[in-house]
């Protein structure tokens, strides 16, 4: 090609990408506004949204059909106050009307803004008062708190052309209020008493809503008393207003004394009264009061509604008490309610978790009996129940069913065929499904996404539920606050803390749905991963964002501070808890329990069992063993047995857990006889040992050197059906490792028949066994090579390590090998060097999900 050739092509080709440039830049709705696009970004659009967008193209071509053209063009040349009310009620709907104003209004110069208040007034005296707050809102926004004090002074001072004195402050204080300008609207409501106007009892309880919702409780109740004084009269509506602010807040105590004086007022507390306080017990876990209040309300003669059964049968289906539940549920037509789809689905949720699924598929059939149709939810409930419990061909009909119901809604059908494949671990089908779907243009709802983006997270494949969260935001569904908490539970559970931190404050910020779950899934993974500060600085966030922690949260942080063995702590927040008004359950009891007993407080830990027993819990199997297994580390087997034998009086009947923990402290006390005798009663009892029961027996019988009974055990486990695990081949290598040399090597030979995977345990136990046999020089080499292929040690390690270095440190000519066992635990530790070698994780390249999130609202 010649130069003049190449050189034509060139220009060619940059004025062809300016014209498309310029094509691709033109906006048709910039032809009728007087102000152009900001230089910085010629096609922003960032005040309207991409609907808003196509609806005012849709009323401009309208307007331009209906031979009113000229107003549009007289519009393009000057920002006439005039002009663009006509418009505005030209393009039909007030939310049309509101986004032609917003991308109109570009510059904020003096002229403009008084043009935007004369725009008002006209509004407001041609009866369209909502249009008008529209627009001051907008213009509050966009000048912000010091300019808005020009716009108040003029709107005053011109007003009487227009409108009257109320007409005026009304729309300032709405606009304000509508901006969250809450103390620029308390002056206008001041300004409002100065000129003798009574404000509108609905714009009061805005300004409660929002200065519950920022703390200020001093003009709270400065407003209260004014209202009091002055008027307007409370109603109803205030006093639920301010009764679920303050619930809300975490002040339960002044909730109920407001709905307590209500009556003071000439006001009768109504069902919404009730709930909301009822609601608020329930969440700190007062179920017992929220009943109080539910037995209250019916004397009174407020009859509940369906709502209010629901709350507290919701409650108590979450503490795990389906019974009591039950009893309520029942009592929904001694008031003449129908239960209806919602409470059916609660209730039945709550047999399903206790494992009671008999008893939720004849809920189902009363149901359908009744003539209530389920929906999604009953079936999500009911089959992911049947899946969980084995009993897959109860699911599988359920499906059936549902594809030959024709009452049933589409959408609805779609999200349970992808939940069952979750069910089923079969996620990727679930996906593909999924994606076919909505190619083929099949409703779907967020509900199919939350099953796939909550599945892919539980199973550690974060990536894949960020996938799954794209496709969901490009289709246009709004995430809900379990699609956050999904996303956020995934990158936890991989450790993934710093990122799910700042993807939950993007999400925040981008004005997603985030409840408590979210926060409380993160502080889990903060103490998961022993970070205390981390879950110390998001509880502090958490209450500073105005997220009051609930019951459960409080749960997770004391968990996790007993784990850590922080339990003064974690006691100091279970009064807190307590003087909140929340009540302790059993899991919290028995964390703290756990966490004396950690820290060998074995007397603390009894005192919190009679604390227990004092405030009503019944204690668990869980609560049980663990004080068991407290005198069993202790020692103290009298005292465990005594245990074992009250339990049997109460009630409670022991679990696998109970004898492997009296088998382990006999074992302990190397007393293999006693443990027998805990075995045959574990037979008697209808327990089978399990895999953990033949790893402590084989322990203790390697503790007291009867190797060869440690490898009959062995081999009866294998007898029984059960699959040695790696803490089988650690005891069983450890013991081996310590015995004479001709059996060692039988025993050596059978666990590596097995195919067993070693792992940090195997590595400290050979480490310290040439430690032990005067060849630490040997135990420093291979940690060398271990350190070389970046092998992680854990504590034990470095301590074996540190004391294989004092040893050739303290005498350099200390070794005493015996040629055959050096050779026989160099065999092993090569074994375990080459198995890690070969299994080295790869360094996986994570994608930034908060780029996701930000990318999904550029996009949007």
């Amino acid at each position: 090609m010649s130069a003049n050739v190449r050189r034509v092509h060139n220009n060619l080709q940059v004025h062809s990408s300016q014209i498309l440039s310029s094509h691709q830049t033109f906006d048709f709705v910039d032809q009728f506004l007087p102000f152009p696009s900001p230089k910085s970004n010629p096609n922003s659009s960032s005040s309207i949204n991409s609907n808003e967008r196509r609806k005012i193209a849709v009323g401009l071509s309208r307007i331009v059909k209906s031979r009113k053209i000229y107003v549009l063009k007289a519009f393009s040349r000057e920002f006439s106050p005039f002009l663009i009310v006509q418009l505005m009620k030209l393009l039909g709907t007030r939310e049309t009307g509101f986004a032609f104003f917003k991308l109109a209004f570009r510059d904020y110069s003096y002229t403009t803004v008084r043009s935007c208040c004369v725009a008002a007034h006209i509004l407001a005296a041609e009866n369209l008062p909502f249009h008008a707050q529209d627009v001051i809102s907008c213009v509050f926004a966009r000048i912000g708190v010091s300019r808005s004090r020009e716009v108040v002074g003029f709107m005053w001072a011109g007003h009487r052309k227009y409108e009257s004195d109320f007409s005026v402050l009304d729309t300032l204080m709405r606009s304000y209020l509508n901006v969250e300008m809450g103390y620029e609207a308390l002056g206008v409501l001041n300004k409002m008493r100065e000129v003798g106007v009574r404000p509108s009892t609905s714009a009061i309880n805005v300004l409660f809503k929002l200065l519950l919702r920022v703390g200020d409780y001093g003009s709270v109740w400065k407003l209260f008393r004014d209202m009091v004084r002055k008027g307007p009269f409370l109603s109803n509506y205030t006093f639920n207003t301010l009764i679920l602010g303050f619930c809300r807040k975490g002040f339960l105590r002044i909730g109920e004394s407001l709905l307590h004086v209500m009556r003071k007022f000439g006001c009768e507390p109504d069902v919404y009264s009730y709930n909301i306080v009822i609601n608020a017990n329930c969440v700190r876990g007062q179920t017992e009061s929220a009943l109080k209040w539910m037995r209250l309300m019916i004397a009174t003669g407020c009859q509940p509604s369906i709502v209010t059964f629901n709350t507290v049968v919701n409650a108590l289906c979450k503490e795990g008490n389906v019974v009591e539940a039950r009893r309520v549920f029942d009592a929904i037509r001694e008031v003449d309610a129908s239960p209806n789809t919602v409470i059916y689905n609660t209730i039945m949720d709550g047999y399903v978790k206790s494992g009671d699924i008999g008893q939720a598929n004849m809920l189902y059939q009363e149901m359908r009996k009744k003539g209530i149709s389920p929906d999604g939810i009953t079936f999500n409930i009911l089959i992911s129940g049947h899946y969980k419990y084995g009993r897959e061909e109860d699911g599988d009909r359920l499906l059936r069913e549902l594809s030959l119901s024709e009452s049933f809604r589409e959408s609805s059908s779609h999200d349970i065929s992808i939940g069952a494949f979750c069910w089923t671990g079969r996620l990727d089908e679930a996906m593909e499904l999924l994606e076919s779907m909505l190619e083929k243009g099949l409703p779907l709802s967020v509900v199919a996404f939350n099953s796939v983006i909550a599945a892919y997270s539980r199973a550690g494949m974060e990536e894949k539920a960020y996938d799954a969260y794209k496709i969901m935001t490009k289709y246009g569904l709004s995430p809900s606050s379990s699609t956050c908490s999904s996303l956020i539970m995934g990158m936890s559970k991989k450790g993934r803390l710093n990122e799910a931190r700042e993807l939950l404050c993007k999400m925040i910020e981008k004005g997603l749905p985030i409840n408590k779950v979210a926060f409380t899934v993160l502080l889990d993974g903060y103490f998961r991963m022993a970070d205390l500060n981390g879950a110390r600085s998001l509880w502090n966030e958490m209450q500073g964002r105005g997220i009051f922690p609930d019951a459960v949260a409080f749960s997770a942080f004391i968990n996790g501070l007993s784990k850590a063995g922080l339990v003064e702590e974690a006691y100091e927040l279970l009064s807190e808890m307590s003087r909140i008004g929340f009540v302790p359950n059993n899991f919290v009891y028995n964390s703290l329990v756990q966490g004396f007993l950690i820290c060998g407080k074995l007397n603390e830990a009894l005192k919190l069992e009679k604390e227990m027993r004092e405030k009503g819990l019944l204690l668990d199997i869980f609560t049980v063993n663990l004080i068991i297994n407290g005198f069993c580390k202790q020692g103290r087997m009298d005292l465990a047995i005594n245990t074992f034998m009250e339990m049997h009086q109460s009630g409670l009947r022991p679990d696998i857990v109970t004898f492997n923990t009296l088998i382990w402290g006999y074992c302990k006390a190397f007393d293999m006889a006693s443990a027998d005798e805990v075995v045959n009663k574990m037979y008697a009892s209808g327990w089978g040992p399990d895999i953990t029961t033949y790893n402590i027996c084989a322990h203790g019988f390697c503790s007291i050197r009867k190797t060869n009974r440690a490898v009959k055990m062995l081999d009866e486990l294998i007898w029984a059906g059960l699959v040695p695990n790696t803490v089988t081949y650690n005891t069983l290598l450890n013991g081996a490792c310590g015995d004479i040399l001709d059996r060692a090597l039988i025993l050596t030979a059978k666990l590596l028949k097995m195919a067993f995977v070693p792992n940090v345990v195997t590595t400290n136990i050979l480490l310290s066994h040439f430690c032990k046999q005067g060849m630490p020089e040997r135990a420093v080499m291979w940690g060398q090579k271990l350190s070389e292929i970046s092998f992680d040690f854990d504590e034990i390690t470095y301590k074996i390590m540190a004391k294989a270095y004092h040893s050739i440190e303290k005498d350099a000519n200390s070794t005493k090998e015996t040629s055959r066992k050096c050779f026989f635990l160099d065999s092993l530790m090569y074994i375990t060097y080459d198995y890690f070698c070969r299994t080295r994780p790869c360094r996986e390249v994570h994608r930034n999900p908060v780029t996701l999130i930000e990318s999904r609202f550029r996009g949007s």
